[in-house]
C-alpha cells in the first residue's frame, strides 16, 4: 500500500505515544482530536488534517473515531487496522458496547467527575507494563476528552475490503471478551494476539512495528 499511515490514538493519549512505532513508517501521522466536541466534530477536524487518502491504525476508542470516519468519508479509506480497538455496532456508542455493569458505572463516574480517570486507574489498568518513566508521562500528559466521544452512537459504515485486527491478550482495559465483540463487529481478514496489556506500541514497539508492516503487505 502507498497511502500514509493515519494513527488513531485512545482517549486521552498523548501522541508521543506512538514515536517509537512511527520510527518504522515515517510516512505516517498522529490525529489530533479536538478538545470539545460531537464525535461528528473529532472526525470533521480529523479529515480536514489528514493527507487525501490514508491507511487507520485505530487503537482503542479510535475504533469508534475510525467508524465515524468511514460513514463520512469512506472513500478516503484505503485498508484499517484495529489494535485493542472499539468497534460499536451501528447504533451503539463506546458506553453502550462495554458488558453490564461497566457501561453503567463508568457513565455514572464520567458524568460525576469527567472523563480524565483517578491516576491510580491509569496507573493499574491503561499503563499495565509500561515503563515507569513512560507511565508518569502518559499520567502527566492525560488530557480529558468530550463526553460525547463516549456517548455518541456511531453510525451504520462499511469497513474497507482490507481489514485486520490485533488483539492484546493481556489487557485490563479491553478483556478478551470484549475485543472478541469488537473483532465479530469488524469482521477483519485475519487477526493476530499480542501479549501485551493495553498499549503495545509502548511495551512491545518491535512486534507491533513487524504487524503493521505485514498488514500494509498483505
Amino acid at each position: 500500500m502507498t497511502s500514509p499511515l493515519l494513527f488513531l490514538s485512545g482517549a486521552g493519549l498523548p501522541a508521543w505515544i506512538w514515536d517509537d512505532v512511527r520510527a518504522a513508517h515515517p510516512d505516517s501521522s498522529v490525529a489530533a482530536y479536538p478538545s470539545t466536541g460531537t464525535l461528528q466534530d473529532y472526525a470533521t477536524k480529523v479529515l480536514a488534517e489528514a493527507p487525501g487518502r490514508f491507511v487507520i491504525v485505530a487503537h482503542s476508542i479510535g475504533g469508534v473515531v475510525a467508524s465515524q470516519l468511514l460513514a463520512q468519508a469512506p472513500e478516503r479509506v484505503e485498508a484499517l487496522l484495529g489494535i485493542a480497538a472499539s468497534f460499536p455496532r451501528p447504533g451503539q456508542s463506546f458506553l453502550k458496547a462495554l458488558p453490564f455493569p461497566n457501561k453503567l458505572i463508568i457513565s455514572l463516574a464520567m458524568r460525576l467527575a469527567g472523563t480524565k480517570p483517578p491516576e491510580k486507574a491509569i496507573r493499574t489498568g491503561l499503563t499495565g507494563g509500561v515503563d515507569p518513566a513512560q507511565a508518569d508521562r502518559i499520567v502527566t500528559d492525560f488530557k480529558p476528552e468530550s463526553q460525547h466521544l463516549y456517548r455518541d452512537p456511531v453510525p451504520a459504515r462499511h469497513f474497507p475490503t482490507h481489514t485486520a485486527y490485533i488483539q492484546t491478550t493481556a489487557d485490563k482495559e479491553f478483556p478478551q471478551p470484549l475485543q472478541q465483540t469488537f473483532i465479530t463487529n469488524l469482521n477483519p481478514a485475519y487477526t493476530r494476539t499480542l501479549p501485551t496489556g493495553h498499549l503495545p506500541m509502548l511495551t512491545a514497539t518491535t512486534e507491533l512495528s513487524l504487524a503493521i508492516k505485514d498488514f500494509l503487505e498483505a
